[in-house]
């Protein structure tokens, strides 16, 4: 089995890694392993795990990453949505489609981090987004507690692209839900819902996504 880091920002995005798509790619001969970003490290020697608090502190530990040479890949699980300032290519991206820009910035923090075994991922526009790859999962879960929410949720997304879902204040993927279901709990909702959804039903709606798999399935 060959081993591969997957940088990812928060708990949420390291419970989908571990209990999703690790098995998946467990078939491919790949060992998936969640690594979670550092916000600080206090002068007592500890360290804060989860959320993105700037670009230097993302390169300093995708550095750190690299240097086990048992892992054939490090990859990420980053939200494009509210990247910090100092991101590469983040102060020269202009117009474009979502995936375009997403791939500049993905090609640029490629050029940065120069770096064979280095795979950059950005989730288009955040891990909600892919939980939109069936509405009527998230009316499921929260069936018993806001249906009428998650109902007008799922009429509000009805025919949007997941991943051209925007990265406006109020209607970035998250902003969305939130709006309509105040219940929502990220680490603790995200995961079940996309366990719901299923890994095949994903990829086949968040092309960004699904692009990004196949990378990893030919390692």
């Amino acid at each position: 089995m060959r081993k591969v880091f997957v940088y990812v920002e928060g708990q949420t995005e390291e419970t989908f890694v571990r209990d999703i798509l690790a098995p998946y790619l467990s078939q491919k001969d790949l060992i998936l392993w969640p690594v979670l970003a550092k916000t600080k490290r206090t002068s007592s020697g500890a360290t804060f795990k989860g959320g993105i608090t700037s670009y230097g502190r993302i390169r300093r530990d995708i550095i750190e990453l690299l240097r086990d040479s048992s892992a054939i890949r490090v990859t990420t699980m980053i939200d494009y949505y509210a990247l910090p300032d100092d991101f590469p290519g983040k102060n020269r991206l202009s117009g474009g489609t979502p995936a375009q820009r997403v791939a500049f910035l993905e090609d640029a923090f490629r050029q940065d981090i120069d770096h064979p075994r280095f795979l950059p991922f950005l989730v288009l526009h955040e891990f909600e987004a892919l939980l939109f790859a069936d509405p009527r999962q998230v009316i499921e879960v929260f069936r018993d507690v806001n249906l009428n929410g998650a109902s007008q949720l799922a009429q509000e997304v009805q025919g949007l692209q997941p991943e051209e879902i925007n990265d406006g204040p109020q209607t970035h993927p998250s902003a969305r839900i939130l709006r309509h279901i105040p219940e929502y709990r990220k680490p603790l909702h995200g995961p079940v819902i996309a366990g719901r959804i299923g890994l095949a039903t994903i990829r086949a709606r968040c092309p960004h996504f699904d692009g990004w798999v196949r990378q990893l399935e030919n390692l």
